[in-house]
């Protein structure tokens, strides 16, 4: 039966989000390392703010995020009224294609690029468009050669999820220099702090009118249960962003921890240098399995398989002992399974169960 109540075209052909599998049937106690979060969770400071939080629940928040925009703007060197705080960097990504695409616009994202970059597009009616990666990693010449005159935002993760490969300042200033005058590059840096001395792009947005970047308290800062994020870029976009943007979007606690949070570095610093010692570790033993993975710049492996048949039965059997990890068919890469970097002993307990399978065929 056809229905005269229909959506707003294009928002029938998005497939829902699946996010990481959290548990397993008949499994108590499995090890999640499927979602990229922080073994380590959220730090001290982080976890005091949100037990305070509770005494202020009954108030509304304030609507211009001023402690926490001054607090990110302190710690990273920037003006607080470019920064605009969201719930998690998915709603700065929604916030951009509302504001910026619709029908008849193109909005590209890359060909294993994160799945929101897509479903934002198509739900503001936009055309997403895909581009061809090169070796698993973001090709600037076919993202320029693939703009036009309808392309409204490029959507680049570096590092990239779920590949965990990265391209250089000097590419993605490239990149920025070679976009059609119209078009804005989003710069999502999700996974920017697992990189030693990287500024995420702050320093391209810096002197240039058409570069915005997203950021995250999911990943390396263990919030991801709160959803906080925040956007940096130019005060022209910021201003036409804030204009949509929900006047109570962030609560009392998310604002509080999220300050606290990105105030005490030393913890930052700790969680990077830890991940960095097993996420190189993980990847050499896989390596001596036969199972190779690019030099991955975030929280995760991306393991590469023969083929998918025996990337779903490494999937089962991982499950089987207790271990969930990401299949990513859905990122185009039916023949790999992404592996979150977790603590000392969940990454011990992966490679034994990877070797217990290769070793049974």
């Amino acid at each position: 039966m056809t229905h005269a109540i229909r959506p707003q075209p294009g928002i029938l052909d998005i497939a829902l989000y699946q996010g990481g599998q959290a548990h397993v049937a008949g499994v108590s106690n499995a090890v999640k390392l499927s979602s990229n979060e922080n073994p380590f969770g959220p730090s001290d400071k982080a976890k005091e703010a949100f037990q305070r939080a509770v005494h202020s629940l009954h108030r509304y928040p304030s609507t211009d995020h001023t402690p926490l925009r001054t607090a990110i703007a302190e710690v990273h060197g920037l003006d607080a009224e470019r920064v605009i705080c969201g719930v998690g960097s998915d709603e700065i990504i929604t916030f951009l294609c509302q504001a910026y695409a619709g029908p008849g616009d193109e909005v590209i994202h890359t060909e294993h690029g994160f799945l929101m970059y897509r479903i934002s597009a198509l739900a503001v009616g936009a055309t997403p468009v895909e581009v061809k990666e090169r070796e698993r990693t973001t090709d600037v010449d076919a993202i320029l050669a693939a703009c036009n005159r309808r392309t409204k935002l490029v959507f680049i993760a570096n590092p990239n999820n779920p590949t965990g490969t990265m391209i250089s300042q000097a590419e993605l200033a490239r990149l920025a220099d070679g976009l059609p005058k119209q078009a804005i590059l989003v710069l999502d840096g999700a996974y920017a702090e697992y990189v030693e001395g990287y500024d995420a792009g702050l320093g391209l947005i810096e002197g240039r009118e058409n570069v915005v970047m997203t950021r995250t308290f999911s990943k390396i800062y263990g919030l991801g249960g709160l959803r906080i994020g925040w956007g940096y870029g130019p005060k022209h976009i910021i201003d036409v962003l804030n204009r949509i943007r929900g006047p109570f979007n962030l609560s009392t606690t998310q604002l509080d921890v999220a300050e606290a949070a990105v105030r005490d570095q030393d913890w930052v610093v700790k969680c990077r240098s830890e991940n960095g010692r097993m996420r190189a570790w993980l990847a050499e033993q896989l390596a001596e399995m036969g199972v190779p993975s690019d030099t991955s710049t975030a929280n995760f492996v991306l393991a590469r398989f023969a083929d998918p048949a025996e990337a779903e039965a490494c999937d089962a059997w991982l499950k089987s002992q207790g271990l969930i990890v990401r299949q990513v068919a859905g990122y185009k890469l039916p023949h790999c399974l992404r592996i979150t970097v977790g603590d000392e002993s969940s990454c011990r307990r992966v490679v034994h169960a990877i070797g217990q399978f290769k070793g049974q065929r």
